[in-house]
């Protein structure tokens, strides 16, 4: 963040009911106070920026959380800068082993003046015009997003009910033969298991009506992102995504609403990192040692794009539905759609050739996967 002469720099530490804040100066040796606690409520916080106001240009910060965006939206209304910032991506010194809300917001201030901090999408990024960030279109993601949570909870709720229904027959013997279940013929099986004890019966009964319902309200939120993606800005890039063979209509709403903006990444190794899919790593002097993942970021686009990459074990064709959608797009779309299934149906057999575990191979997939997506993105996205 760029730092103008008589800037202070306000980090805080937002809880459901109090804010505990800190003030850095302008200049590095400038020392960090704490300004104490107070309430989280829109006049408490437009006391707290009045009295600020004296002090110069004010920057203030916070972590993204259950708070939402209403405190960021108050701040820049009052004419101050403000960012959200990203927890997963925040420094931590490896000796701190005390954590309280008054060093929580004296550390954000502290690194915000350092510029160390990085904001998540549409909050105080570079290059975005302040205004934008009150804008409809700015809204209109923030709840489709919002609706692709749902649907993934909901996505959760439906997959613990059919895990009971399972365990429940598992217990009493009763193996249904055939190798995909939850189809028509499985619940018109379901529908045949008689058991001798009347409470048995009722106890499946009413785990089959639980996953109904989840069923329903699964394909409820399904329905709502189909009709209202089509009115949303980044609708392009949505449709263009689909090109991407493992890539569906859930898939690519998620990963748009859940990265926003992919042209705040200046390369793909960026994104790869923000989505937790590059190797750990722990090297020093002549030791040098990787491990798994990191599994920092967003962990939802992160199992979407592992789910979507074990069709990659497949030959490298075209599926009958694919063909519709690539012929609604750009030749530009439709070549990097296909160098990537080529490049990564290979790419996943030469890896299981090696001996590899499947699971380090679609992780390695999923990250030049992620790179794909990154590229058509950042083609597709409407102009700033």
């Amino acid at each position: 963040m760029r730092k103008a002469h008589g800037t202070i720099y306000v980090g805080i530490d937002v809880s459901k009911d109090k804010l505990a804040v800190a003030i850095a100066g302008g200049e590095r040796g400038d020392e960090v106070l704490s300004l104490g606690t107070f309430e989280n409520t829109p006049a408490s916080v437009g006391k707290l920026l009045k009295k600020l106001a004296g002090r110069g240009n004010i920057s203030a910060c916070y972590e993204a959380g259950p708070t939402g965006y209403g405190l960021y939206r108050q701040i820049r209304a009052a004419g101050c800068e403000c960012c959200v910032i990203a927890p997963s991506l925040i420094p931590v010194r490896a000796g701190e082993r005390v954590k309280t809300d008054r060093l929580d917001a004296q550390r954000l201030a502290r690194l915000l003046r350092a510029g160390e901090l990085i904001p998540v999408w549409g909050e105080g990024r570079p290059g975005i015009d302040p205004g934008d960030q009150f804008s409809p279109e700015h809204e209109t993601h923030e709840a489709m997003r919002d609706l692709v949570r749902a649907r993934e909870s909901a996505a959760e709720d439906r997959r613990h009910k059919r895990q009971l229904v399972s365990a429940f027959l598992l217990r009493h013997g009763r193996v249904y033969q055939r190798s995909k279940p939850w189809t028509m013929r499985y619940r018109r099986w379901l529908q045949t298991l008689t058991f001798d004890h009347p409470a048995h019966q009722i106890a499946l009964q009413e785990m089959l009506q639980a996953e109904r319902n989840a069923s329903e309200r699964l394909d409820r939120l399904t329905g709502h992102i189909e009709a209202l993606v089509p009115d949303w800005t980044l609708a392009p890039a949505v449709n263009a995504l689909q090109a991407l063979r493992g890539v569906a209509l859930i898939s690519a709403v998620t990963f748009m609403a859940e990265v926003g903006d992919v042209r705040r990444f200046e390369t793909p190794v960026k994104l790869m990192a923000y989505l937790g899919l590059v190797p750990s790593e722990y090297s020093t002097g002549k030791t040098t040692r990787r491990g798994g993942i990191t599994r920092a970021g967003n962990a939802r686009v992160r199992h979407k794009l592992i789910e979507g990459v074990w069709t990659y074990r497949l030959q490298a064709r075209p599926g009958e539905r694919k063909l519709y959608i690539l012929r609604e797009q750009s030749p530009e779309v439709q070549d990097i759609a296909w160098k990537a299934q080529s490049r990564l149906t290979a790419r996943y057999r030469q890896l299981i050739q090696r001996g590899k575990k499947p699971t380090v191979v679609t992780a390695a997939i999923a990250r030049e996967m992620a790179a794909f997506m990154w590229d058509i993105a950042r083609r597709t996205m409407p102009v700033r």
